[in-house]
Formats: structure tokens, C-alpha cells, sequence
């Protein structure tokens, strides 16, 4: 019977050492895959793994939906004061929870790192009569409502991107015509068709189109020209000094403890350093757009401001 006893003492033993070993870090992609956010935390993990910074297991979950808010509201309900629980989230997510009064406050999280940023460009057809932003904005003001634009997300930063374009060319933002699609290809089919007058999506989804021939591409919402756009002037350049992001990054659960977060901090700092992610930001075509912690807190806070007031002035939030 002693003996018995013992054996299944070291059984349960073993058993939890084995758990112990093939621990494992869950991470939220709040969105479907495929898409910007679930590449970004799947590369980022990879990345983790050949640098050797982090090896164990990872567990994905996509929840896709309204900017990333279902799946971040699924996320506080489960994650909330675990460890080695993250999420991914961006620019999107911002306008967001503004846009469709979600509950969730970014603020309740804790930030992790802000990884990546793409930048976004205006494409009209090939064919098309415009071929400069001050070309496209001078029949914007004429008559808005005649010329649809395309784009992500109601209030995601494509929208977001048009309205301070509008601002800018003294256009009233509540009169633009803008058309949310679902995907940077669905909004190219609809510029070559036709349907839309112009469409802004980030510059790795758009750039294949313009060298297809299937677009042309009017400005781009960075601060000096593309290296692999040469030839597209900035919207700074063309007269409009707007310079927009569409970033991703990191955050860990609500009530995350102190010295887990401080680790995955750590963990995304080095791989900022890494060569295996500078090897994926290449690949990407993505801007290395790195932040840290409380400092990246900040920047969520700024950001919340920034695109609040711009969604205001839409008339898209009260």
C-alpha cells in the first residue's frame, strides 16, 4: 500500500512538472485571421521563438468584431488579473470604442508594447482624371456627397486619415460620402470599378495594386516619402500636413501582476533589439514603431484624445 501511495505521489509530481515545462502564454487576436492583427501577434511570437526569448507554448484565440472590441471584451472577461495572458490591438481600436460606446477602456489594461506602425496612402483609379490630393480635394469641396471614399472601419484611422484630409481642404467632415469595406482589395475593386471615387488603405496593401497598374496612388500620411514609393509624395508635400500611423501593439490583462507584466515587457524590448523582428519588419513592409510600457500608456492616452476630437468633429461621436 506504502508503495502504491508513493508511486502516485511521483506520478502527480511528474505530472505537474510536465505542466510546469509546456507552459504556455494565450494571446488574443481580436480579429479574423488573416488580418493585420492576427499577422502581427503570430509574427511577433515567431519572432520571440527564433530570437530564443521566449520558447514555451503560445494559444491563440481569434474573436473578430466591431474594431477589435468583442474580442477585447472577451479578453476582460477571462483574462482579467491572469498572468501570461495578452492581447493584440492598434490605432483601430481606438476609434472604436468610441465609435460603438463600448465600455472598454484601454486604460484598464496594461500596456505592453507598441510594435508596428504602417503608414496609409490614397489610391484612385488608373484611369482617373486625378492625379494629386489637391486634384481630389478640389471636387470633394465641390460636391462631397457625388464622390465616395473607401476605407476600413468606420472610425478607424482610414476614416480617420479622410477626415483630416477634409479638414485640411476646409471640407465639413460630416458631409464626406465614406464607405467603410472590408479589405484593402475589396476596396481596390471598387475604385477600379467605379464605385468609389478613391479608397485609403495602409501602403503593403495598396503598393502591389499601383505597380499592377490597377491604381495610382495620390499621397502618403508619413513624414518623408516611402523608400518604396519614391514617386508618392507625402500629404505634408502636397499641402495637407498630416502625418498618421496605423499602429499595433501589446497589452497584458487588466490586474496583470507586477512582476509578469514587468517580464513581458522585458521579453518585447528584446525583441525590438532582435534580429529575427527586424528580419519581419522587412518581410512585413511594416515601420519599426517601437514603445515600451508606461511610455506606450502614454501614448494610448494621447491617441484616445486625438482621434475622439477628430470623430467629433465628424459628427460620428457626441
Amino acid at each position: 500500500m506504502k508503495l502504491s501511495k508513493t508511486l502516485i505521489a511521483l506520478a502527480m509530481t511528474a505530472a505537474l512538472g510536465t505542466g510546469a515545462a509546456s507552459a504556455q502564454v494565450n494571446v488574443m487576436l481580436p480579429a479574423a485571421p488573416g488580418g493585420g492583427w492576427d499577422g502581427t501577434g503570430r509574427q511577433a511570437f515567431q519572432a520571440l521563438k527564433d530570437a530564443g526569448i521566449y520558447t514555451d507554448g503560445v494559444n491563440f484565440t481569434n474573436t473578430g468584431g466591431a474594431g477589435g472590441t468583442v474580442g477585447l471584451a472577451e479578453f476582460l472577461g477571462t483574462s482579467t488579473g491572469q498572468p501570461d495572458a495578452l492581447a493584440v490591438f492598434g490605432a483601430i481600436t481606438v476609434g472604436a470604442i468610441q465609435l460603438n460606446s463600448s465600455p472598454i477602456n484601454l486604460a484598464d489594461f496594461r500596456p505592453v508594447a507598441r510594435l508596428t506602425a504602417e503608414y496609409l496612402v490614397v489610391a484612385v483609379a488608373a484611369d482617373s482624371p486625378y492625379n494629386t490630393l489637391a486634384d481630389l480635394v478640389a471636387d470633394l469641396k465641390a460636391d462631397p456627397g457625388a464622390h465616395p471614399i473607401g476605407g476600413g472601419s468606420a472610425g478607424g484611422v482610414d476614416h480617420i486619415a479622410v477626415a483630416l484630409l477634409a479638414q485640411e481642404g476646409g471640407i465639413p467632415v460630416a458631409d464626406l460620402n465614406y464607405i467603410p469595406q472590408t479589405s484593402g482589395a475589396e476596396t481596390v475593386t471598387a475604385i477600379v470599378n467605379g464605385t468609389l471615387t478613391a479608397g485609403v488603405s495602409g501602403t503593403s496593401e495598396f503598393a502591389q495594386f499601383a505597380e499592377q497598374g490597377r491604381v495610382k496612388l495620390l499621397g502618403v500620411t508619413a513624414a518623408e516619402r516611402r523608400t518604396n514609393l519614391p514617386d508618392v509624395p507625402t500629404f505634408t508635400e502636397a499641402g495637407y500636413p498630416i502625418e498618421l500611423a496605423n499602429w499595433r501593439g501589446i497589452l497584458a490583462a487588466p490586474g496583470a501582476p507586477d512582476d509578469n507584466y514587468a517580464q513581458w515587457v522585458d521579453r518585447f524590448t528584446q525583441l525590438s533589439k532582435s534580429d529575427a523582428w527586424k528580419a519581419v519588419l522587412e518581410t512585413q513592409g511594416w515601420d519599426d514603431y517601437f514603445l515600451a510600457g508606461e511610455d506606450f500608456g502614454a501614448f494610448i492616452a494621447q491617441e484616445t484624445a486625438t482621434q475622439g476630437k477628430v470623430l467629433k468633429d465628424a459628427g460620428l461621436v457626441n
